[in-house]
């Protein structure tokens, strides 16, 4: 701030200053000025608070380690001493109760990610041991449960019915401090794309969340749940008025699916799309300017038995417009095996039709390394299906799980690995990635895509 503006301030802040000190001691802001009631929160806080709570998780998680200090020989031979193999971890987040009945509580995946001990505290103080009922580490979605009685639930909105310019509140619990609320707008709707999660939709807001808010309570001013919050964009580390929380009516769906089964049960439709850019939109012919073009139909899946061609332009599923192939993600990962989609699309240029299609189960296949070779054995290889947020965008073989001193551990594997080649032939499934391996009695070159980057393994 500039030292003319300081001056200014300094002087405005004495004249408050002198004005509260000549007040009387008694004096109190008016409950109505002109006839008219001062507008305030309160009230509807008053009724939403309690359903908010403060999450406590602990855990443990291995520590990668170099390959050579997992070797007793190389331990004893150079004097090594024994290394941890795990390190505790500690999470604060907040959660909202959303069924009073049965104690069921909404928050994020990653508040209670790997927890070995979840510990709620209510807003009367009263403290509980919460129960995993199921996460989906793809939308961030958990449900927990309390053995509680005499709870406060939230009431869900439409979050359909939001919309950009509407009032909202985020309660969490920030920087663990104990419950806070903060108010804002709506300032977009269906953000995704940011790479946060696999399945994004997210609603924006200003209401400032921080560190600790997620799971918490994002509500409209009738104090019903639009959203629950999840994130923030924060370049330098704190909050800057752009926060995401999960549209409700996705949160629900996927609630709906882990209390009956524990976890996510995704269908799959059988296809790949890309973003319908101007200059395909040139190609094909297309005076539209948003969509997803069907790029590949997998042979026998729903998409091919209900008659999409590649080419064709997915203009809305389910009476939802489509803009992006993310919107596609979203639409058919929300849906249940067994349930329809019905789509709006365009072929050829200006045919419009509708197709339907009934989502199916996914065809994965599950390799245990063993089965492969032994040096990769201690781990599980799968082909990565529609339902993962790495479909489309790289091909290959993903290490979903790898036993912590394993050959494969050992070898420097790691659950989430893509296996993209062996001994620099290119692998596209879990079948390939066998045919190479039993032709490959000696060292194995491995190129992994980690993440953001991608290295080469070489297994002796």
């Amino acid at each position: 701030m500039k030292p003319h503006s300081t001056f200014r301030l300094s002087r405005s802040l004495l004249l408050l200053l002198g004005l509260a000190l000549a007040m009387p001691l008694n004096a109190a802001l008016p409950v109505a000025v002109g006839g008219q009631e001062l507008p305030t929160l309160a009230p509807m806080l008053d009724k939403v608070t309690p359903a908010v709570i403060n999450i406590a998780s602990r855990g443990h998680v291995a520590v990668e380690q170099n390959p050579l200090l997992a070797d007793p020989f190389f331990r004893r031979f150079f004097n090594v001493p024994d290394q941890p193999r795990e390190r505790q971890t500690e999470s604060l987040g907040s959660g909202v109760i959303v069924d009073a009945a049965h104690g069921y509580v909404l928050t994020n995946n990653h508040v209670i990610d790997k927890a070995d001990e979840i510990t709620v505290t209510l807003r009367d103080g009263r403290h509980f041991n919460a129960k995993l009922i199921g996460a989906d580490p793809e939308s961030d979605v958990a449900v927990v449960q309390i053995p509680a009685q005499k709870l406060v639930a939230l009431p869900l909105a439409d979050s359909a019915g939001v919309r950009v310019g509407d009032f909202v509140v985020a309660i969490g619990n920030p920087f663990g401090l104990g419950q806070t609320v903060t108010s804002g707008i709506v300032s977009a709707l269906g953000r995704s794309g940011l790479g946060i999660e696999g399945y994004e939709d997210f609603i924006q807001t200003d209401a400032s969340i921080n560190p600790g808010n997620s799971g918490g309570a994002l509500v409209n001013l009738r104090g019903e749940l639009v959203g629950i919050n999840t994130a923030i964009l924060a370049p330098n580390g704190g909050n800057i008025g752009i926060g995401f929380a999960i549209p409700i009516n996705m949160a629900r769906e996927i609630m709906g699916q882990l209390i009956a089964h524990g976890e996510v049960r995704r269908g799959q439709l059988g296809v790949t799309a890309q973003d319908l850019t101007p200059d395909l939109a040139k190609a094909f012919n297309i005076q539209v300017e948003s969509g997803t073009v069907v790029a590949e139909v997998a042979p026998g899946s729903p998409a091919a038995t209900a008659g999409l061609k590649a080419g064709d332009v997915i203009m809305s599923a389910n009476d939802r417009p489509v803009r992006s192939s993310a919107d596609v993600r979203n639409i058919i990962g929300m849906m249940r095996i067994g349930q329809q989609v019905k789509m709006e699309i365009l072929r050829d240029g200006n045919t419009k039709k509708v197709i339907t299609a009934t989502i199916a189960e996914p065809h994965t296949t599950v390799l245990d390394g063993k089965q492969l070779q032994p040096r990769l054995a201690g781990a599980l290889y799968a082909n990565i299906d529609e339902g993962s947020p790495l479909y489309g965008r790289v091909t290959g073989v993903l290490v979903t799980k790898v036993r912590p001193g394993g050959p494969a551990w050992r070898a420097g594997l790691r659950p989430g690995d893509v296996i993209t080649s062996l001994n620099r032939q290119p692998v596209s499934d879990v079948r390939t990635l066998q045919r190479i391996a039993a032709a490959s009695p000696g060292r194995l070159l491995v190129n992994v895509q980690r993440g953001e980057s991608a290295l080469f393994i070489l297994i002796q």
